[in-house]
């Protein structure tokens, strides 16, 4: 019960903070680094210094490995009972990090590791719903349930809290780990998920069966008035030919305006969106009245850049010679993240778009993954990325040209027909307002 409390007092925390992290990472595709680990030898008592950093700002690590050295010789004192070595070396690592107060960066076990990278070759067996995690509170929220899915089966529905995974409670858990190693398993085999049913406050268990999870990224039709609608779940490797498919056959059927629909896109992979963006514009634009953005190329779409620490980073281009010459809207939300912003932003700044709902997410940074000794591996946030007119948004996130907000009866169907969906609506209204 007392957990339930905690839980409970976090979720309205959570609803307060209306901060929800994506799903999936932009910035993966930027590589992996191998960093070794320096053995670190030392004797003696803990410094008598107080002084956690030197005057140059880093760490007094002889102060820390002397401190950490004191503590264990009590613990081999005067422990009770038997001291699980391997686990309390974890959380020392774990701390360290925990230590920086991002929650995008994180410390993984071998074990967390080992089922992070396992290798499903595409397939997903799980339960068909999309998660985001609040950065605040660490509560997982569902954010979107596929129709015919075992979620949707159970009476899973958008803005459900996740509580428990089977019995273990996962909140403040690292989101990729609880999907793939604790939502996500083995065909056929059963999961029970506990949710919290916001606007009732009853915990609800769900007992469901992992199936076999096919969900296009893109789905797309065209509307009356010849205004195709692209709808894109997220930004996956298969996602940028599944658009590009998809605008030609509505280019085909005689599209004349086109809506893209990024409402709870928690991101993906950057190359992906690259490749989107670039299809979209032309190859030789520049921002208006910024000389001074000093990654503009002459004649040169520029997408998005990173910056490091030091200021630097990659930057994106685009040269596939291909673009639309329509007007556009894009659907936004509080839940369209990362690469959703990466795209809507670079749209947004060449004023070849018009963003509709409401303000996005505000997700600006960039992680990867450093493998350590013994097969663990840390997870660290190492960039911002910017959009092309140099604007960051992490934190802040973009706001809509057009705000709306979805009709309060529609957040918790799971599938909403564009007949009743209001955002859908003002945006063919903005459109048809533009000819």
């Amino acid at each position: 019960m007392e957990s339930k409390n905690k839980f409970w007092k976090g979720a309205l925390v959570g609803a307060l903070l209306t901060t929800l992290a994506g799903l999936v990472i932009v910035g993966m595709s930027l590589g992996i680094f191998l960093i070794g680990r320096a053995a670190i030898d030392g004797k003696g008592q803990a410094a008598e210094s107080a002084q956690a950093e030197n005057q140059d700002g880093n760490l007094d690590m002889n102060r820390i490995v002397n401190k950490i050295q004191t503590i264990q010789s009590v613990i081999d004192k005067y422990y009770l009972f038997n001291e699980n070595t391997k686990n309390v070396e974890d959380w020392i690592y774990k701390g360290m990090l925990y230590g920086l107060e991002d929650p995008y960066t994180v410390y993984y076990t071998a074990d967390e590791y080992e089922k992070l990278m396992e290798d499903t070759a595409g397939e997903y067996c799980g339960i068909g719903v999309m998660v985001s995690q609040s950065a605040a509170t660490g509560i997982i929220t569902v954010t979107k349930v596929f129709e015919g899915t075992p979620g949707a089966e159970a009476g899973m529905l958008p803005g459900d809290l996740i509580y428990k995974v089977g019995d273990e409670e996962v909140t403040g858990m690292d989101l990729e780990l609880v999907v793939k190693d604790h939502i996500k398993g083995a065909e056929g085999t059963p999961v029970t998920v506990t949710v919290l049913r916001t606007d009732t406050g009853a915990y609800i268990d769900m007992t469901m069966e992992r199936r076999q999870i096919t969900v296009p990224t893109v789905e797309h039709e065209m509307l009356a008035d010849n205004i195709g609608y692209i709808s894109v779940s997220q930004f996956d490797t298969v996602t940028a030919g599944q658009f590009k498919s998809a605008i030609d056959d509505l280019e085909k059927q005689g599209m004349e305006k086109m809506i893209v629909d990024l409402r709870n896109n928690p991101g993906g992979v950057v190359d992906a969106v690259v490749s989107m963006l670039d299809y979209i514009l032309p190859d030789d634009l520049v921002i208006e009245g910024d000389p001074d953005l000093v990654r503009t190329k002459k004649n040169k779409t520029l997408l998005v850049y990173m910056a490091d620490k030091y200021g630097e980073g990659e930057q994106y281009y685009a040269s596939d010679g291909h673009k639309i010459d329509v007007p556009i809207a894009v659907l936004v939300n509080g839940q369209s993240a990362s690469a959703s912003e990466v795209f809507s932003g670079a749209l947004k700044a060449y004023d070849k778009a018009k963003l509709v709902g409401t303000k996005t997410f505000g997700k600006g940074i960039v992680q990867t993954l450093f493998p350590l000794d013994h097969g663990t591996a840390i997870k660290m946030t190492v960039a911002h990325y910017y959009t092309p007119s140099g604007f960051d948004l992490h934190g802040k996130g973009l706001e809509p040209d057009v705000a709306v907000e979805l009709n309060e009866n529609l957040k918790t169907k799971i599938k909403i027909e564009h007949g009743e969906d209001n955002q859908l609506g003002e945006a063919i209204k903005v459109l048809n307002e533009n000819r």
